[in-house]
């Protein structure tokens, strides 16, 4: 076991096994069913023989995901219902615990096919089946699962504003609270008003939100706005802690020392923050969550992320569903221990020391799939339009998303992105999704006929991970909502307009974690100083799934791989999916207050692992 170090800052950041990184450079197209050939680091000698330092990595010689070798998986080889069946096989015979795996149909004939009750009872660490989770470590659940599609699929409390003039007032209190997610068990989670999800905060373009939130934890939090165009001293800077009187006497005791990182540029708050957001940018689906140093992926982990919507006049002005029908989704992933409790591997439970056990460097995925807080949720739908705000909230596993009917399967209707409103509507017969991607969708259920059910799977997963979701139909009704034509205006950016090319390179760091540019984070050294309203494109580049997020800016891919755009990379987004030797081009324009920002891999636990970089707005 080797001592994980920031070399800036000498911050012991977790234990690993010393391991090497060869990335291979054989160029693919882009496919989302590709996968990712591209695995994580494996032992190549002693750490003596190990190197320290890596040259930077010219912009020539990288190039796309590999072909890789191995076989076809299992989605791209068979249709949807053989693909049902191939989860039912692989859950019901290949887990390690006797996980039991059924028809995805309930008990109900479908398509001649007669199924059982679906039930996934004692889990086991059940293989994955699609190359989207590829070496991530699946942590198994100590308990018995329950049957999905019982629970009801909960919608997060919405706020209401106190309003003083142009400015939307709220208050949110950061505790620890206990939440019944399995069946008969009681799970202490860390919760934005006691809650998790945490409670939804509407807004409007140009109306100020003002968010105060009080720690009452045992730990200091930071608080970002996932997508915000935030000022600097609001954006969730990971040192800018807010602390809270539990544990500021930790630290006094001296049993916290290494809980927060020195920064002598700081803004460190004690008790309450007020957050101030602009909000001048489109309607878009934003969230909320911690961002605190070395320590994000545990947080949010236990809860601390919420839903913060964004409206303006021209997107409420589109006939698409709205009200009861435009449902926020927050899905993750999570493990239980035998009492109920969130089964997370940190190398220390209390969260005073940072990092996680070895298997999980790479990434944590759970064998639970919850849907805003609930396991594998059932919700009924009538025969009309709904939109889905779709968040992928999961530390590190990356979904990929379709849908098993009865019927003929409509196609899932994209409309918007991370940033906002797509300029018109892209139909797709699946998505991929990185987490912390948003991709707001419409599923039409006026084909279906009352009863009809209509599973959401996630065919990157097997077993339990494997569904997501279930929709029942249950009434007809006349729908006089649509999907319009055009949908915003979204001007591309012209590479004429680029004052500047940068390229950042996201890579494992042999036995000390992982890096950008071969740089380990330190908050007060700069990969990049941009000038206010400049336009520059920045290229991301990976040895392993990546899914960079800028703060501050939402930007365009212009290029994977030297070629055009993936099919999921439409619009304006804030976090785009590196796959693993791929490169990707963005362009972006600079827009904002003079400070320092961060960009990062959210695969959270490669952000705890100093995959991080700060750059400043001049």
């Amino acid at each position: 076991m080797i001592p994980l170090k920031n070399r800036k800052t000498n911050t012991i950041i977790g234990t690993i096994r010393a391991r090497s990184t060869s990335p291979s450079t054989t160029r693919a197209r882009w496919s989302p069913l590709a996968r990712l050939r591209c695995s994580p680091p494996k032992a190549k000698g002693s750490r003596a023989s190990q190197s320290t330092a890596r040259e930077p990595v010219s912009s020539d010689v990288l190039a796309a995901s590999p072909a890789g070798e191995g076989t076809m998986r299992m989605a791209r080889q068979l249709s949807r219902r053989a693909f049902v069946s191939g989860l039912a096989a692989v859950g019901g015979t290949a887990a390690l615990g006797g996980f039991a795996y059924s028809e995805i149909h309930s008990d109900k004939t479908v398509r001649g096919i007669p199924g059982p009750t679906l039930a996934f009872g004692k889990t086991g660490n059940t293989k994955p089946l699609d190359g989207l989770t590829d070496n991530l470590h699946q942590i198994a659940s100590d308990l018995t699962l329950p049957r999905p599609f019982i629970a009801r699929l909960p919608v997060p409390q919405v706020l209401v504003p106190r309003r003083v003039g142009n400015t939307d007032h709220y208050h949110i209190r950061q505790t620890r609270a206990v939440q019944e997610i399995i069946p008969g068990h009681q799970t202490e989670i860390w919760g934005y008003n006691g809650t998790f999800p945490g409670p939804t905060i509407v807004s409007k373009r140009n109306r100020r939100t003002v968010v105060t939130h009080t720690n009452e934890l045992p730990v200091p939090t930071v608080v970002h706005l996932h997508g915000g165009h935030t000022p600097p001293h609001s954006d969730g800077f990971p040192t800018d802690y807010l602390t809270s009187d539990e544990s500021i006497q930790a630290m006094r005791n001296g049993s916290s020392a290494a809980q927060m990182m020195a920064d002598p540029k700081a803004d460190v708050r004690h008790l309450s923050r007020a957050y101030t957001y602009p909000m001048e940018q489109p309607a878009a689906t934003l969230w909320y969550h911690d961002h605190r140093m070395d320590f994000t992926g545990a947080s949010v982990y236990r809860g601390l992320a919420g839903f913060h919507l964004l409206r303006d006049e021209q997107e409420m002005a589109l006939p698409l569903p709205s009200g009861s029908r435009d449902v926020p989704l927050m899905i993750c992933d999570r493990a239980f221990a035998s009492d109920g409790a969130l089964k997370y591997p940190s190398v220390d439970s209390h969260m005073r020391k940072p990092g996680v056990e070895d298997a999980s460097l790479p990434g944590v995925m759970g064998d639970v799939i919850l849907v805003n807080g609930a396991c594998w949720p059932l919700m009924e739908v009538q025969t009309a339009r709904y939109r889905f705000r779709v968040l992928n909230a999961c530390n590190s596993r990356i979904l990929h998303l379709a849908l098993d009917s009865p019927r003929t399967t409509p196609p899932i209707v994209q409309i918007g992105s991370d940033a906002g409103l797509l300029a018109a509507p892209v139909s797709h017969q699946e998505l991929v999704i990185a987490p912390s991607q948003r991709f707001e969708i419409v599923l039409d259920f006026s084909a279906y006929h009352p009863g009809d059910e209509i599973t959401l799977l996630n065919t990157a997963g097997a077993g339990s991970t494997g569904v997501v979701m279930r929709f029942r139909v249950t009434g007809k009704v006349t729908d006089t909502s649509s999907i319009p034509d055009k949908l915003a205006d979204v001007e591309p950016i012209p590479a004429s307009k680029v004052q500047r090319h940068r390229v950042f390179d996201f890579h494992r760091a042999d036995e000390r974690g992982w890096w950008i540019n071969n740089e380990f984070f330190a908050p007060t050294s700069s990969i990049a100083d941009v000038p206010r309203e400049a336009i520059e494109k920045w290229t991301f580049v990976s040895d392993y799934h990546h899914p960079v997020h800028v703060h501050l800016v939402s930007f365009q891919v212009v290029a994977r791989n030297g070629g055009p755009p993936g099919p999921y990379d439409a619009g304006w987004k804030d976090t785009v999916f590196v796959n693993g030797a791929e490169r990707v081009d963005v362009v972006a324009r600079f827009h904002g207050e003079a400070g320092r920002y961060i960009m990062h891999c959210h695969n959270l636990e490669h952000e705890d692992m100093s995959m991080m970089a700060t750059f400043k707005l001049i």
